[in-house]
């Protein structure tokens, strides 16, 4: 369980190592999450990561950090797609020892991506691996709803990613 204070706030370019240590992290919790292998990430060198860090917050894009106790505990972003208008959900994670809702972790950053979202859509999407029932359940409980519609999962085609959808208006 994440200690109080938890601080969410947006990453930049000094965080890269951070970033790159919970992404590791979180590739390897939970692969089917990620459009990416651990592999592939382990990879990347210093001027990568720090490129990546650098995109934190920008007019297209938000990746917020969840921190307790000086541990990067969580994370999450949002980016509109070029030529689209509406924000994508992308990139959750909350560490193992800090997730549930007593926790608040999850919560916590999807409030801040969600104003960042409301700030630029009345609607905010995401897709999720349709094997992944535990990030199923958490973004119906908190509005998102099954639009019908999947992608090809981009690791393994032959598996679909859903779209969900979810109203930031009241």
């Amino acid at each position: 369980m994440t200690s109080s204070p938890l601080t969410i706030r947006p990453i930049v370019e000094s965080d890269w190592q951070d970033l790159r240590d919970l992404r590791l992290e979180m590739l390897a919790d939970t692969p089917i999450a990620f459009g990416e292998t651990l592999a592939s990430a382990s990879n990347r060198g210093e001027a990568q990561w720090r490129e990546r860090a650098a995109l934190g917050s920008t007019d297209s894009q938000l990746t917020v950090a969840a921190i307790s106790r000086g541990r990067w505990v969580g994370t999450m972003g949002a980016y509109v797609p070029r030529f689209e208008s509406e924000p994508v959900l992308v990139g959750v994670y909350v560490s193992p020892r800090s997730r549930g809702a007593k926790a608040g972790v999850s919560d916590a950053l999807l409030e801040v991506v969600e104003q960042w979202a409301r700030e630029r859509a009345s609607t905010i999407s995401l897709h999720v691996h349709e094997d992944n029932a535990r990030a199923r359940a958490y973004y119906a409980k908190r509005g998102f709803v099954e639009t019908g519609h999947s992608v090809a999962y981009k690791l393994d085609p032959r598996s679909r990613e859903l779209v969900m959808l979810k109203s930031l208006r009241d």
